[in-house]
C-alpha cells in the first residue's frame, strides 16, 4: 500500500514525503498516515471528549490534527457556536468548544430541592424563609419547590466563584462573554407583596464591577399569583470579574402572621461564551 503523506507535509510542516517509514512504537509516527483533511473529518464525527483523551494520544500526527484551531473552529460552526461580536475572537478555540458545551447554570440549589444548601441568609424577617410546593404551577413542570417569604423582609444571596467553575480569569477578561441571569417570582392571590432582586459582577477584592438592580416589583391583594420571570444579560463589562453575587427575595405588605409573602424559585446564572441560535 502506497503511503500518503504529501498533503500533512504541506499544511502542518510536521510531516514531509522524506521523513522515513518508522513504525509508532519507535517515533510516536503511525505506520500509515492518513490525510490530514480525511482524518479531521473522522475526528468531527466522533465524541469530543474521546478526541481529546484517547484519539490524540494515539501518535503524533492524530495529536497535531486534534490540536489544530481549524479543528476546534470548524466544530464550533457545525453545532451552531457563534461568538459574540467579530472583534472577540477566541485565542482557544478548544477551551472555547468546551465552554460552550459545558453551559449550565451556576446557581446551586436555584428551587429549593435541597432546602437553603448553597444559599447565604442575609434576611430572616417574620415568620423567616420556608419552602413549599407552588400555589400555582409553574411554567417549567420540573419546577415543584418554591421558597417562600414571610411579612418581615427575607432576603438571601449566593456567590458563583468563575475560576472554581471552570471560567479562568485570562477567558473571562480577555473574551468577555455575556452573563444571563434569569429569575422567577410569583405573589399569592391574598395579600400584596413586594419582589426584589441584585446582581453584581464583583472583582477578586469583592469591589462591584457592575451591577443589575432594578426598582422593587409590588403586588397588590387580590391579584393573578401567576409566575413572573426577569431577566438581563450582562455585556461588555470589562476585566476583572471574578464572581457574580445573586440576591434577591422580598415580603407581604399586609404584615400577616405566616407565609405570604413573595415567592422566588429556578434562579439562573449562566456564562454564554455563544450567541443564542
Amino acid at each position: 500500500m502506497k503511503r500518503r503523506n504529501g498533503a500533512m507535509g504541506a499544511t502542518h510542516g510536521s510531516y514531509s514525503a522524506d521523513r522515513p517509514r518508522t513504525s509508532a512504537s519507535e517515533s510516536g509516527d503511525p505506520t500509515f498516515i492518513l490525510p490530514p483533511d480525511i482524518l479531521e473529518e473522522i475526528f468531527l464525527n466522533l465524541p469530543p471528549h474521546r478526541v481529546v483523551c484517547m484519539c490524540r494520544l494515539v501518535c503524533r500526527q492524530w495529536k497535531e490534527v486534534a490540536d489544530l484551531e481549524s479543528f476546534w473552529r470548524e466544530r464550533c460552526r457545525r453545532e451552531g457556536y457563534h461568538i459574540n461580536g467579530a472583534s472577540r475572537v477566541p485565542r482557544d478555540w478548544r477551551l472555547f468548544y468546551f465552554l460552550c458545551k459545558k453551559q449550565r447554570n451556576l446557581i446551586k440549589n436555584p428551587r429549593g430541592e435541597d432546602k437553603f444548601r448553597g444559599w447565604t441568609i442575609v434576611h430572616n424577617g417574620g415568620d423567616r424563609w420556608k419552602i413549599c410546593e407552588p400555589m400555582v404551577p409553574h411554567p417549567n413542570e420540573a419546577v415543584q419547590k418554591n421558597f417562600v417569604t414571610s411579612y418581615g423582609i427575607c432576603i438571601k444571596s449566593q456567590t458563583v466563584d468563575l475560576e472554581k467553575e471552570g471560567y479562568s480569569p485570562a477567558f473571562m477578561d480577555e473574551f468577555q462573554p455575556p452573563i444571563r441571569i434569569s429569575d422567577w417570582y410569583a405573589p399569592r392571590w391574598d395579600c400584596g407583596s413586594e419582589y426584589t432582586i441584585t446582581v453584581q459582577l464583583l472583582d477578586s477584592k469583592n469591589v462591584v464591577i457592575r451591577a443589575f438592580t432594578p426598582d422593587t416589583i409590588f403586588f397588590p391583594q387580590w391579584n393573578d399569583q401567576q409566575w413572573h420571570q426577569i431577566n438581563h444579560v450582562f455585556r461588555d463589562y470589562g476585566a476583572g470579574v471574578r464572581f457574580i453575587k445573586f440576591t434577591h427575595g422580598g415580603k407581604d405588605t399586609q404584615f400577616w402572621a405566616g407565609w405570604y409573602g413573595i415567592r422566588v424559585t429556578d434562579s439562573c446564572v449562566e456564562i454564554c461564551p455563544a450567541l443564542d441560535a
